[in-house]
């Protein structure tokens, strides 16, 4: 695993030919909440990091914290972060590029940063699917093909065949 600054992160975007999903302008996208008992959020996190990144390098960008203060286990993040040898603070590097075989990295980060109230991006190299997670507790999934997000759509329990694309 490898840790970003802002700059890094854009260029990282930049380097594929991308943006930020929310940015692009004409997604397909779902919207889910997420699970409403917390003990679920790891099994959504582990979802997204082991069926949505085809084993290839994510990057998970932490874009909004301190949002709600209360909720922040900050020892818990900075300890899973010092088990890389990384001492920077979040707002220094929010990237988190986890190579293909750190799945269970990843979603170990989401999952912390869903129970934070944390908001972010998780930007797979694939471009299949790409997600927002927001502090206000949904997820955001993108996609350039609608057929892209049936997984999604089956994993959160949408009936198949909507469409809904999103413009700018």
């Amino acid at each position: 695993m490898r840790f970003y600054t802002k700059a890094e992160c854009d260029k990282w975007l930049h380097e594929r030919g991308r943006t930020k999903p929310d940015g692009e302008p004409r997604v397909n996208t779902e919207r889910f909440d997420y699970p409403k008992e917390p003990h679920h959020i790891f099994g959504t996190a582990n979802w997204i990091a082991t069926s949505l990144t085809f084993r290839q390098p994510t990057l998970l960008w932490i874009t909004e914290w301190g949002i709600w203060p209360s909720s922040e286990n900050w020892h818990l993040y900075y300890r899973l972060r010092q088990s890389y040898g990384d001492l920077a603070l979040l707002h220094e590097l929010p990237g988190h590029l986890c190579l293909e075989h750190e799945s269970a990295d990843l979603a170990s980060f989401v999952q912390i940063a869903m129970l934070n109230g944390w908001g972010g991006y998780i930007l797979t190299h694939a471009d299949y699917v790409n997600v927002f997670f927001s502090h206000d507790e949904y997820i955001d999934f993108f996609a350039k093909l609608d057929e892209n997000l049936t997984d999604v759509r089956q994993n959160f329990g949408l009936p198949l065949g909507r469409n809904r694309t999103k413009t700018a």
